[in-house]
């Protein structure tokens, strides 16, 4: 950290001289990849021994201050990309020429992209001056929906529970309805209470994000999100239309829950509740891994041996609970490090099978780009990184599917756990994301942000997705005012995309094709290379098409159909 300290000031030396020669700009860029690795290592043991023991002040501390050195190194390094870009098109052109900046070529052309859409120096000092203030509708949203909002209690059983967001969800999934019927009422009066001012800290990011697309010459917001990744906005409404003309065995599924649960209609509180109740498992760790590994095996003993050792030997996780120790899981790592794995796993929760499986996606991912690629190329981007994680859980549901094919009470349960992870990951983001475009394109046409145009939308939204079979209530759409996600507009679509790429591959390596399977595997290794729907297309998976999304909506009424011949029966 010392030395780290005293060198981040080296970068300054090639300041205005960038366009000298290649061999000047290919040294400038040595210096600031070699800096950003050691910081990087730096920030990763930092950042990591805080999550063990959140309440050490000391490894507080010391996170702290590598989060001040990262930043320190970002304002000195900070006149790269500006001085980049000024260089005439020509001269560019020469210097990407020369064999001294091929390790750097992709890295170089992703810059220069954002030419078109890049101020002038002082109008760019202008807008980042305004950061903090550009900030200030999502720190409005968050300190009423994280400090402010007070939900109450609800009763359980007799006794008065603490309504949080984190109970929420869980008492959403309580057998007995007049428990959910009460704390999905309670939680939403407060939302009601406030839509005035979370209308207006929406309206603030909305109208944020419409700023900034014209100031930097982009044709609409959604195009200027979308352009980091090189997606199309065809991309985008593709995944729209397609969910929505596929809606039926979304449709169908809630018809099941209606006659499963004996209702005359569901409400919206009703749609979390297990069909099945959670199922008595005791999976202890090394079984969990003995599955994984198992499951995972289409890909090959290189990558099932890696993996297991990582998981059992190389203390590539740390396990359990543990007091202090930061909640969830997460894998992590950085270039010179193993890619670790954050779990708080319990034995007797099946699903957190399923998370160890979705966190190693990530750490094999990260494994072989890391292999594969250097180190400006091997940080994959949001896009790509859900499909390696959703590709394990694929996999795994596949393998014990098979496993309890006898056991009709797991089999089930299996099912539901799979259908509302679907439901949730690709209709529910792609709603989001349609309601994000609605919105933006709204005020960018000139029409009024309120209240009431935001729950018209959401409400027509609603009407769409869930069908028949639930009726709506009059603060159902209500729900618009509490999603964090709509304050990074256009974000949540890449979640619904990476889970339809991510059957599309499961099923092409599982079928046992050889040659699916070494797609993958170069994918895995690919880092960022190339941008992510061409990474995607390499693997197999075309996502300017609708079949995949198509595949991904057929997956859903299969398995839903699978479930009503059990539970109907």
């Amino acid at each position: 950290f010392t030395s780290l300290s005293s060198d981040i000031i080296r970068i300054e030396e090639f300041q205005g001289r960038l366009g000298e020669s290649p061999e000047t700009l290919a040294a400038a860029l040595d210096c600031y990849v070699q800096l950003s690795r050691r910081i990087e290592s730096v920030y990763v043991y930092a950042r990591m021994r805080s999550d063990t023991d959140l309440a050490n002040s000391a490894n507080l501390g010391d996170l702290d201050r590598v989060v001040s050195l990262a930043s320190q190194a970002a304002s000195i390094s900070s006149f790269l990309q500006p001085e980049l870009l000024a260089i005439e098109p020509e001269i560019m052109q020469a210097l990407l020429g020369d064999p001294e900046l091929i390790p750097y070529r992709r890295m170089i052309e992703d810059i220069i992209r954002y030419r078109p859409h890049t101020l002038s120096q002082e109008q760019e000092n202008i807008l980042a001056l305004g950061g903090e203030v550009f900030g200030t509708a999502a720190r409005i949203f968050s300190q009423l929906n994280n400090a402010d909002f007070q939900f109450g209690e609800v009763s359980v059983a007799g006794e008065k529970v603490p309504l949080t967001h984190a109970s929420y969800s869980l008492l959403l999934k309580n057998p007995h309805r007049p428990v959910r019927e009460e704390a999905y009422n309670s939680y939403y009066s407060v939302y009601d209470a406030h839509k005035n001012a979370l209308a207006a800290a929406l309206s603030g990011s909305v109208k944020k994000d419409v700023y900034f697309a014209r100031v930097r010459n982009y044709k609409s917001a959604i195009e200027m999100s979308l352009f980091a990744d090189d997606v199309e906005t065809s991309v985008y409404d593709s995944l729209i239309s397609t969910v929505e003309d596929n809606l039926t065995g979304l449709h169908e599924y809630y018809e099941l829950r209606k006659r499963v649960l004996k209702l005359d209609h569901l409400r919206i509180y009703d749609t979390y509740v297990p069909l099945i109740a959670e199922v008595k498992t005791k999976t202890v760790y090394e079984e969990a891994v003995s599955w994984i590994v198992d499951a995972l095996k289409p890909l090959g003993e290189d990558y099932c041996e890696v993996m297991r050792s990582g998981l059992l030997e190389k203390r590539w996780v740390d396990r359990y609970e543990n007091k202090g120790k930061r909640s969830g899981a997460y894998s992590s790592g950085g270039y010179d490090s193993m890619p670790y794995i954050l779990m708080n796993y319990k034995e007797d929760n099946l699903n957190d099978v399923f998370t160890l499986a979705h966190e190693a996606g990530h750490s094999m991912h990260s494994y072989y780009s890391i292999r594969n690629q250097p180190f400006q190329d091997y940080q994959y981007t949001i896009f790509v990184a859900e499909v390696a994680s959703t590709f394990n859980e694929q996999l795994l549901f596949k393998y014990l599917e098979e496993k309890y094919e006898d056991d009709e009470r797991m089999l089930a349960y299996l099912l539901n756990e799979q259908i509302d992870a679907i439901k949730g990951t690709l209709f529910r983001q792609t709603m989001f994301a349609e309601f994000e475009k609605e919105i933006h394109n709204n005020f960018e046409s000139g029409a009024p942000l309120t209240v009431d145009s935001y729950r018209e939308i959401y409400r027509g939204l609603l009407s769409k997705y869930f069908g028949a079979a639930v009726k709506l209530s009059d603060v159902d759409d209500l729900e618009c005012f509490r999603i964090p996600h709509f304050y990074s507009a256009f974000y949540v679509y890449k979640y619904a995309t990476g889970l339809a790429a991510a059957i599309k591959l499961a099923k092409d390596v599982s079928s046992g094709d050889n040659a699916s399977k070494e797609r993958f595997l170069d994918f895995l290794s690919s880092g960022c290379s190339k941008h992510p729907l061409d990474l995607l297309c390499d693997a197999g998976v075309d996502l300017k098409s609708p079949k995949p999304v198509e595949s991904a909506v057929k997956e859903l009424a299969i398995l839903v159909d699978k479930l009503g011949q059990i539970l109907d029966s």
